[in-house]
């Protein structure tokens, strides 16, 4: 019996293949086959994954979910198997308007559309904290599968919010705090006291992590603890508290010495300076203005500082009067050349 002589083919309720009749010779109507007929011939079975135009459907993917922490959406499915075949995927999104008011309207993912990955990063297509509907589909060459959507819509207020990573240091007499840099969207409280019985707590708003934090001037010697959440306005959340850090300040004998150091490294300089100021001057003295020194020839050797003038027969006392250096080199000339 060739397959020529099935007429008529109905599909049984609750299985995968196809009932078929076979029409009999001479008449119009075909007629059914008996339970031993049924029993003689194998069933015909036809493969549900072919559209009715014999186009075939690949499998939807399944098991759609959102991994959303930090405010990093991650949209992720199972994968569809086909033998020595690379599947791809295109993902599709409606926020509250286009679900509300134009529920026909689907935007294609900026990220994703297409993809060969099982992932999607939808941050950048949920900007607002209202439900977002997600779909994906695979594609393998010119043939689809159905649509998978998300259920429930995602809402990007169910976000886990984890305590942000913090490196508190000492700086002098400054605590100075680092804090994890997780987007545009968060701020952070930080809060800071002095480790002692029923201290004040203090704090700080950090509108972003980029830049390091100085908590001000604290008591040398001191221990101070820091602890910080972040907060995110948009969704009106905030997560739990980091791990407190703290840090114990250095004492005063650092600075006192540092001063020390300083103070004798400036009046090392000061003494320098003016040595030098005092030596140029010596040489500029000297440069223009040279001192005259006698020849050891015209040096006067003798102790005496007086010279007597005496003429017997004029008077009979001396006069002695002092002379001047040159009257005296005159006197002495006179005296050797008689």
């Amino acid at each position: 019996m060739t397959y020529s002589e099935y007429e008529h083919c109905s599909l049984k309720r609750g299985c995968n293949h196809y009932r078929c009749s076979r029409a009999k010779p001479g008449r119009g109507r075909p007629s059914t086959w008996t339970s031993a007929e049924s029993e003689a011939m194998p069933a015909l079975t036809v493969p549900l994954n072919f559209t009715p135009g014999g186009v075939a459907l690949l499998p939807a993917p399944q098991n759609l979910t959102v991994l959303s922490t930090n405010m990093k959406h991650l949209l992720m499915w199972s994968p569809v198997a086909q033998p020595r075949e690379t599947v791809s995927y295109s993902v599709e999104y409606q926020g509250e308007y286009e679900s509300l008011y134009t529920s026909h309207l689907w935007i294609p993912s900026s990220q994703c559309s297409p993809t060969d990955s099982l992932e999607c990063d939808v941050t950048d297509d949920v900007t607002a904290t209202v439900p977002y509907n997600f779909r994906v589909r695979a594609m393998l060459g010119a043939q689809t599968s159905a649509w998978s959507t998300l259920e429930p819509p995602f809402n990007r207020n169910s976000t886990v919010l984890t305590p942000p990573r913090m490196v508190v240091t000492e700086y002098g007499l400054h605590l100075v705090v680092k804090l994890e840099d997780l987007g545009p969207l968060f701020e952070f409280l930080v809060f800071y006291w002095r480790k002692e019985p029923d201290a004040t707590e203090h704090f700080k708003v950090v509108k972003n992590g980029d830049s390091p934090l100085h908590l001000g001037t604290m008591e040398p010697g001191a221990t101070y603890c820091v602890k910080a959440q972040a907060r995110v306005n948009a969704i009106g959340r905030h997560s739990a508290f980091s791990q407190t850090r703290c840090v114990k300040m250095r004492g005063e004998s650092l600075p006192l010495a540092l001063a020390l150091v300083a103070f004798v490294g400036f009046v090392l300089v000061l003494m320098v300076v003016l040595y030098s100021i005092w030596k140029m001057g010596q040489l500029l003295r000297y440069s223009c203005c040279p001192s005259v020194v006698l020849p050891d020839t015209l040096k006067i050797t003798s102790s005496s500082q007086k010279l007597i003038s005496c003429r017997q027969e004029e008077v009979d006392t001396c006069a002695v009067a002092p002379l001047s250096s040159e009257h005296l080199f005159g006197v002495w000339l006179l005296q050797h050349c008689k």
